[in-house]
């Protein structure tokens, strides 16, 4: 009775919201959207908006590319060459793919050169590593975490500690997945994935982007200085939150009486525009094309825009091993972690960020 009671509440979800501006030098939120790694779907909305102008298309176009290699081995990432070509050259991101958080093995390799391990219990005592048990893992410990700073290994390749930890990957429990693969190279030399890894199955990728136009849409009143809204003269950040998901979503926001699928509608005070742009991003994007983005949408008024404010909104994958930074992330019921930007036309911002019940407290 006790499970089917667990079974039946509902997860906790925790949002997180605050409101600042982008003059200001004490601004996280170049910060934030560089911490949060692993982002499979961006989205931004624009109201009062039929086309996008070309810079910001291209900007949208140039997003990838993205790397998938089928099976492989997990000793490869640790490699002197790996290191010396990629890491120390740049922000290299990997995730294993095709894996589920709270069941199987996986792995995350993060821009500082830190790898990352979630490992069954099992692969854990074989491995022979050091690490800690999961946070998420309650009384019967079946998780654990294994952290190897790779920056920190490189200055000594002759250690007993890296002779170890290659020793393991390669002959002790030697360990494959499918990774997605991508590189942010700040020099000018050319990104060398596809020939670097050119004998397993490597596929190069290019995000998806949907670009459409929502027409007679029902927009919620905000006010930038109001976070929290004010009654009958604007929404507050929560009703914002819950509107997008249902414009993302593409829901009907009527609330006609024969809808027997939602019966959500629009908050209130609302105003209809007569054009949105919506587009949306689905891939494995770095954290610093967001970034650009983000630019680029902050600049939108600087010509003067009928629009009072538009949104990015950013999704995570929801099996990587952490959120932001090094946060611990888990499944659970739902494995969401995302963030919300809400960006008025006076450079004042709403920042949202959510997370499910097996995740730390966004930052």
């Amino acid at each position: 009775m006790a499970t089917l009671r667990r079974l039946r509440e509902a997860p906790r979800h925790l949002l997180v919201c605050e409101k600042s501006n982008f003059g200001n030098h004490k601004s996280r939120h170049r910060h934030l959207v560089q911490t949060h790694y692993y982002n499979y779907r961006v989205s931004f909305l624009i109201p009062e908006c039929g086309i996008l102008s070309e810079e910001l298309k291209n900007l949208v176009m140039q997003t990838g590319p993205y790397y998938f290699v089928k099976n492989l081995p997990l000793h490869e990432l640790i490699t002197p060459e790996f290191i010396s070509t990629f890491i120390k050259k740049g922000s290299c991101y990997a995730l294993t793919c095709n894996t589920n958080i709270d069941e199987d093995n996986t792995v995350a390799l993060l821009p500082n050169g830190k790898l990352i391990l979630s490992l069954d219990k099992d692969t854990y005592e074989e491995t022979g590593l050091q690490g800690h048990p999961s946070q998420f893992s309650g009384r019967k410990i079946m998780k654990f975490i294994v952290s190897i700073d790779l920056m920190e290994l490189s200055l000594n390749l002759d250690s007993k500690k890296y002779e170890r930890i290659s020793w393991s990957f390669k002959e002790k429990k030697p360990l494959k997945f499918d990774f997605l693969l991508a590189w942010h190279n700040t020099g000018s030399e050319e990104s060398t994935m596809m020939s670097y890894f050119s004998k397993y199955q490597i596929q190069e990728h290019q995000p998806k982007v949907a670009l459409s136009t929502v027409r007679d849409l029902q927009c919620p009143v905000l006010q930038s200085s109001e976070l929290e809204g004010a009654p009958e003269v604007s929404c507050q950040a929560l009703e914002l939150f819950d509107w997008l998901g249902a414009v993302f979503s593409n829901v009907s926001l009527n609330n006609e009486p024969n809808n027997f699928i939602s019966t959500y509608c629009c908050p209130q005070p609302s105003t209809v525009v007569a054009k949105a742009y919506l587009c949306t991003i689905t891939g494995f994007i770095l954290p610093e094309k967001i970034c650009l983005l983000l630019e680029h949408l902050c600049h939108y008024f600087d010509e003067l825009k009928l629009a009072p404010w538009v949104t990015l909104s950013v999704q995570g994958f929801a099996d990587s091993p952490v959120s932001w930074g090094k946060n611990e992330h888990g499944f659970w019921k739902g494995g969401e972690h995302l963030y919300n930007f809400v960006i008025f036309n006076n450079q004042d911002y709403w920042l949202q960020m959510a997370v499910g019940a097996n995740d730390h407290c966004p930052p």
